[in-house]
């Protein structure tokens, strides 16, 4: 990637002198905050979308870093657990403006999803059954299918550069589909393998050159604040360690393990440290475990879910506020359905969401360094080769219970199938998730565009002919 040049014409100096102070760049706090609320207003189309609006702005408009501290930066994230965008966010911010402008850059990237999504939670167990609510989300369950296998293809491309890395996806693939091995088992053995394969001669990923430092305002010199320490990382673990797991220890202690409660806040942590290789990886477990071992929700509810976040600002990941609020407005102890379910979304989003600060502020100076040992890159190449195989076990277990209304459970000699009932096909349903893939693979429309047109066509349909699933 060459080094963009800003469409303002403006030319920015970049600092003759290493940094001593945060202040040496120039950009006030104030100026930062409005840039963070632009970032997270403009952050639709997942992380790749997410990731290209950040660069767009941070880089070529603002050059707040160079090309290469860019990258510098997103190919750490891409080493930890959770939304990488996200957590590109809190590094950039950290780095411009210590712990607080972290903050600020990590905690706007969410608001504004948190809140259309909590809102679009509300309407669907409000007004659910309404004749066109109803048509909208069929029509968004079908466009997400097109979005999962434009998902496989991208993905695919970039991480499947060698033939070690094409037999770790599908390996990944069959143990999840045929045998239901659980994820972290499978992220772990890929990067077993990658490690392996490496020692023994075999090229899994390829490398990717970081760029060159170019006219900027925070320069390749570390802050002096980004310095690793002991003292620090022992400051940094006690103030997030406890602000992330306190209230999962104080939900255990008072309401027991059996309270849904409970249940959402230990699994959804357990998933903030097994999340690696983004959002469309992880919903494979999540849906897995959240559908068939928790029965928070149905299949189909976890498609509209993903729709609803797939049209909202924000990491594509915060559909698992959705699954929290169901699952507590479905469970709601002595609350009323409504305040249960929106406490349970918040829940969620903060056991999800808080372990993103830890992992930036507590392991960038350390990660860093290990960026050019050869033999941990080809595991996290592994890592990014099983990701392939998990979002296609992803892409058919949507697209299994999207153009089917019936499926039966079978399982013998090791194998878990979930197999679709042959009769029970959908014909709107799979024309209309065909042409999603057509809109977004051959004539190259935009995710967004595609889930509203696919959305009209599904109250067209209900309205016209009813019984929409």
């Amino acid at each position: 990637m060459t080094q963009a040049v800003p469409s303002s014409g403006t030319h920015v100096a970049a600092p003759s002198r290493p940094m001593e102070m945060d202040t040496a760049h120039g950009v006030g706090l104030a100026e930062a905050f409005k840039v963070w609320v632009r970032v997270a207003l403009l952050s639709f189309g997942g992380p790749v979308g997410q990731i290209a609006i950040m660069h767009r702005i941070i880089v070529e408009e603002l050059r707040w870093v160079s090309e290469a501290r860019f990258l510098h930066a997103l190919n750490y994230c891409h080493l930890l657990p959770g939304p990488e965008a996200q957590q590109l966010a809190i590094y950039i911010g950290w780095l411009m403006h210590r712990t607080l402008g972290g903050l600020i850059a990590g905690v706007l990237f969410v608001v504004p999803g948190v809140v259309a999504l909590m809102a679009l939670s509300l309407v669907y167990v409000t007004w659910g059954n309404v004749d066109v609510v109803a048509g909208l989300l069929f029509g968004l369950k079908a466009a997400v299918l097109a979005v999962v296998v434009e998902a496989v293809l991208r993905v695919g491309r970039r991480a499947l550069k060698s033939r070690v890395a094409v037999a770790i996806a599908a390996a990944a693939f069959a143990a999840l589909f045929f045998f239901a091995v659980p994820f972290p088992v499978v992220v772990l053995a890929a990067a077993a393998a990658g490690f392996v394969a490496d020692r023994s001669g075999y090229t899994v990923g390829s490398t990717h050159s970081r760029g060159e430092h170019g006219d900027d305002l925070l320069g390749e010199t570390m802050p002096a604040h980004a310095q690793p320490s002991t003292s620090r990382a022992l400051r940094v673990a006690s103030v997030w360690l406890p602000l992330w797991l306190g209230p999962v220890v104080l939900l255990l202690a008072l309401l027991g393990p059996g309270n849904v409660f409970t249940q959402l806040a230990l699994f959804f942590s357990a998933v903030a440290v097994v999340s690696f290789g983004g959002a469309y990886a992880v919903l494979a477990y999540v849906a897995q475990e959240a559908v068939q071992t928790y029965h928070w929700l149905a299949p189909g509810e976890m498609l509209t879910g993903l729709g609803l976040a797939e049209t909202t600002p924000g990491p594509l990941i915060m559909v698992v506020q959705h699954v929290g609020f169901l699952a507590g407005y479905r469970a709601p102890g002595a609350l009323p359905p409504l305040p249960a379910g929106v406490l349970a979304g918040l829940l969620v989003t903060w056991v999800t969401f808080t372990p993103c600060f830890l992992w930036v502020f507590l392991g960038a100076p350390y990660v860093e360094a290990l960026r050019g040992v050869r033999a941990l890159g080809a595991a996290l190449s592994a890592v990014t080769a099983a990701v392939v195989g998990v979002i296609v076990n992803l892409a058919v277990w949507f697209g299994v219970h999207v153009i089917f209304q019936r499926t039966v459970s079978w399982h013998g000699y090791g194998l878990a199938l979930d197999i679709p009932v042959l009769g029970s096909l959908d014909p709107f349903a799979s024309v209309l998730a065909v042409a999603a893939a057509l809109a977004l693979l051959r004539f190259r429309i935009g995710v967004i565009p595609t889930l509203l047109g696919c959305s009209i066509a599904g109250v067209a349909f209900q309205l016209a002919f009813g019984g929409v699933r």
